[in-house]
């Protein structure tokens, strides 16, 4: 099916989504759409979040008639998930899901850490989904809200950021979990120096690898996978396409092309 694949997040995050997604899925076409224009999503109410989001999948239905939507971000994935499921008929692929299984699916799962943006951890959804799935772990969630920025500067490897990332994961020192659900698209850039901070107990659980292993069982699933490739990848963001592109090479891992400013 030549229909292409969704994807969006509020900004730059998604795009560590994106990369493991054309990774697993070369032969599929991409339209990638990051709401710059009203990052950060984290500490915006449930309301205004869903709104957005259904802003952004009318867009990408209406638009690019895309058969499959991956929200790329887990803040709308913890408060509009819902919503956008019973609006469209299309399957919609979150962050949560696809982390929790793969944290149930763990030989050493009692205990497990959450680290994401105010917004993801306020929801409570990671918890809530880890309830269902391994009721006998123990959970904890620490929001990181500082990471975001310093992703987006490309400080990964600054003291700075060790420091910011030993304060918010003090918790997770004193006691390791057996594993640690990366609950913000922006943290996997930073996840060697997380690996630093927390030792190499704890299994660093990625949404955008967990979510790329569902898209691809799903398309399969629904046999609307695209002939053999390799495919484009669309960027459309709704401000300031330069700063994107040149900031976006650090999550994407290349040089993303062309990028288009759009209005939703």
């Amino acid at each position: 099916m030549e229909n292409p694949v969704g994807v969006f997040d509020s900004g730059m995050g998604g795009l560590t989504v994106l990369k493991e997604l054309v990774r697993t899925l070369p032969s599929e076409h991409f339209v990638y759409l990051g709401d710059t224009a009203r990052v950060p999503y984290g500490g915006k109410s449930a309301e205004t979040v869903t709104r957005y989001s259904i802003e952004i999948a009318n867009h990408l239905i209406r638009l690019h008639d895309i058969k499959l939507l991956v929200v790329a971000c887990n803040t709308a994935s913890s408060l509009a998930l819902p919503a956008l499921r019973k609006i469209y008929k299309i399957p919609v692929v979150g962050m949560v899901d696809p982390c929790v299984r793969r944290a149930a699916g763990l030989p050493r799962r009692s205990s497990i850490g959450v680290i994401g943006t105010l917004g993801t951890v306020r929801s409570g959804a990671y918890e809530e989904a880890l309830r269902t799935a391994v009721p006998s772990a123990k959970v904890r969630s620490v929001p990181c809200p500082l990471l975001v920025a310093l992703a987006e500067e490309g400080w990964t490897d600054k003291d700075i950021t060790r420091a910011v990332i030993a304060e918010y994961l003090a918790p997770f020192r004193a006691e390791p979990p057996d594993a640690l659900i990366l609950g913000c698209t922006h943290y996997p850039v930073l996840k060697s120096a997380i690996r630093e901070c927390i030792g190499e107990t704890p299994v660093l659980i990625d949404s955008g690898e967990e979510a790329a292993m569902v898209v691809d069982i799903l398309l399969s699933e629904t046999q609307v996978r695209s002939p053999a490739g390799p495919r484009e990848v669309d960027f459309l963001v709704t401000d300031d396409p330069e700063r994107f592109a040149r900031i976006g090479r650090g999550f994407y891992g290349r040089e993303l092309g062309d990028v288009q400013r759009i209005v939703l």
